[in-house]
């Protein structure tokens, strides 16, 4: 299986256009060690051909254009074959707008996520040009399924979404209670080499359903948001704690460095990480203590083979 990070951030990417904190100020005034990201969205393939996207950023095309094997290869194509939403969020979801331009899409999603997405929002219209010019396949925790290339055929790679601790996208708080399919995480096997790929962009707590989602996995994405809880906080950027944004802290008491130890994954990848989080600074004791209990922190650009 093949991985490449097309973007690392959490939403607002890194710097974020209205943040002036240490973060953001450092980086635009290249006076920390750190390296700007946009928003969160991998790209995954079994045979290096047919592509499938992790989320849909809103720097979509950009994302494309930096990676050479996601380019069309006729005057209308695209390698890539299916587009999985983890949630309805805009950092996840708002990509599939910006790829309007009369190609049929395929996109993953539970039928919460979906829904979230298509009813009564109007610029859907723009993805319904023409007849099945996007391509729902419904996703369900704890099913696995194959993922096809928009011909029907096997891609190589075979899906199972898990329900994940979370909440709704803001745009839709009061809109409806919650429900399990809100937030999803995902495991990807390679049917030929049974090879695990666990990507939980967006996890509230470690339950024994995120457990049981990391057990066996080669490769583990998982959420970085923010390194404390009072991050936002204590930077006079917000009176929310982690945990009221559905986000588990890296570092503390209870954190997931700390949950999460012994996880048996070779690599296990930090991702969605917040521009306020010191885990972007290259040089910061935080990088070093998720270095230390052997976590990587994603970037824009990263690539990796299973």
């Amino acid at each position: 299986m093949r991985i490449r990070v097309l973007g690392s951030a959490a939403g607002g990417g890194f710097p974020q256009w209205n943040c002036g904190c240490p973060n953001c100020r450092g980086v635009r005034e290249a006076v920390i060690a750190a390296t700007p990201r946009t928003q969160e969205s991998v790209a995954v393939s079994a045979d290096g051909e047919a592509w499938f996207l992790l989320n849909a950023s809103p720097e979509i095309r950009q994302q494309i254009e930096s990676f050479p094997p996601l380019h069309p290869r006729r005057p209308r194509h695209s390698p890539i074959q299916g587009i999985v939403l983890t949630n309805g969020d805009l950092d996840h979801c708002l990509g599939l707008l910006s790829l309007r331009e009369s190609h049929p899409l395929v996109v993953y999603a539970t039928e919460r996520v979906r829904r979230g997405f298509t009813e009564g929002n109007v610029l859907y219209r723009t993805l319904q040009r023409f007849s099945e010019q996007v391509t729902w396949r419904d996703l369900k925790p704890g099913r696995e399924d194959a993922l096809l290339r928009q011909d029907g055929a096997p891609s190589g790679l075979a899906l199972e979404a898990v329900a994940l601790p979370g909440k709704l996208p803001i745009h839709l708080e009061g809109q409806a209670p919650p429900d399990p399919e809100d937030n999803i995480g995902l495991r990807l096997r390679e049917v030929r080499t049974g090879r695990v790929l666990a990507y939980l962009p967006a996890v509230a707590a470690v339950t024994g359903a995120v457990r049981e989602a990391l057990e066996g996995a080669d490769c583990v994405f998982f959420d970085g948001t923010f390194w404390s809880s009072d991050e936002l906080p204590a930077l006079a950027l917000g009176p929310k704690r982690a945990e009221e944004m559905a986000h588990l802290p890296v570092g503390g008491p209870g954190g997931s460095l700390e949950a999460l130890a012994g996880l048996g994954a070779s690599r296990r990848i930090l991702i969605h990480v917040n521009n306020t989080n010191p885990l972007l600074r290259d040089d910061s004791p935080e990088r070093a203590a998720a270095r230390a209990r052997g976590w990587e922190v994603a970037r824009d650009g990263m690539d990796i083979d299973l």
